[in-house]
């Protein structure tokens, strides 16, 4: 069982930054793909960042590419999302996942063992 915990939301107003972080309870994640979701109201949820257990292999969905950075620090356990250039659009909940295991999980949230709790990010314009 891996317990995940994202912190880092909050309300920012468009253009501004965030940096979300989600720390995980597994003895390591140097093996684990990960992934952060977002779902707005009345949305599907939706991947905005994957990244492969060796950090190599990266996936950005369009609407973010440019302005948001997924990294990993595996000493710490830990997954961030840069995001920078906030839009009022990028307005959800956001979650960060893993899937247990040396791959990269893509954008496909049925290929993720274990979520978060979410975290809110609201972007005013």
């Amino acid at each position: 069982q891996v317990q995940l915990v994202e912190s880092g939301g909050g309300l920012v107003q468009a253009g501004d930054s965030l940096r979300l972080s989600c720390a995980a309870s597994a003895r390591t994640l140097s093996t684990y793909a990960m992934g952060w979701f977002r779902q707005a109201p009345g949305k599907e949820r939706e991947c905005v960042a994957a990244i492969g257990w060796h950090g190599v292999s990266t996936y950005y969905l369009d609407s973010v590419k440019g302005r948001f950075t997924i990294s990993r620090d595996n000493a710490k356990n830990t997954v961030y999302l840069q995001m920078n250039s906030l839009k009022p659009e990028d307005t959800a909940v956001y979650y960060c996942a893993v899937r247990p295991g040396p791959w990269f999980a893509g954008r496909d949230p049925d290929n993720y063992n274990y979520w978060g709790q979410g975290t809110q990010v609201t972007v005013s314009s």
